[in-house]
């Protein structure tokens, strides 16, 4: 069972002005369709072709690095196209929202949190929300790793990635990471994150 693209759930440029159209057509449909395109290659005629990619990722210290980064690749921006939403933002509410304030004091606390641990990701990675053993915590993971992996430092359920691969948001915001940080709390869908947390729990 090869996998496959996803369709993105809205139009390229339903996210602006916060994520520029272009950037959503080359990063959508060229680096994750690259993702996707290589993972397959990568588990054709092995014991791996017919695993979910979920089965990968916890095992994922035992296999190629080709499943590793393409076989991430492919899981995160999935992840991170449904946790983007247009007319999306503000703040989260019910459960998460009083989760959010008992772990980190406040929501803009945990804004800070997060765009602290995209900022200083050193080279590509990702910012992370997850919950570990029943609470919040926030985390960054380099390349495509994400807290599913059996090698990820801090593991745990993601509820929300930021990813902060230059490709994500050079052309709009070249070298202005923490600009772009800022600027992507605005297209969050907390319907979607607070759905994940429901789960998790």
């Amino acid at each position: 069972m090869a996998f496959t693209l996803p369709a993105l759930p809205y139009a390229h440029d339903a996210l602006e002005p916060y994520i520029d159209k272009q950037t959503m057509e080359i990063h959508h449909g060229k680096h994750h369709q690259a993702y996707v395109d290589n993972l397959n290659k990568a588990v054709a005629g092995t014991e791996n072709e017919n695993k979910s990619l979920e089965d990968l990722l916890k095992n994922v210290g035992s296999l190629s690095p080709a499943i590793r980064n393409n076989g991430g690749g492919h899981w995160n921006h999935t992840f991170f196209w449904e946790t983007l939403a247009p007319h999306a933002g503000g703040e989260p509410t019910g459960a998460l929202a009083e989760a959010i304030n008992s772990t980190f004091g406040s929501f803009d606390a945990l804004k800070e949190k997060v765009n602290a641990a995209g900022a200083t990701r050193f080279g590509s990675g990702w910012a992370w929300l997850i919950v570990k053993d029943g609470k919040l915590e926030v985390t960054s993971t380099p390349n495509q790793d994400n807290p599913l992996m059996d090698v990820a430092e801090v593991k745990g359920t993601p509820l929300l990635g930021i990813d902060v691969w230059e490709h994500a948001y050079y052309l709009k915001y070249q070298n202005k990471r923490p600009e772009y940080l800022n600027q992507i709390w605005n297209v969050i869908s907390w319907a979607k994150v607070s759905e994940r947390f429901g789960a998790a729990k």
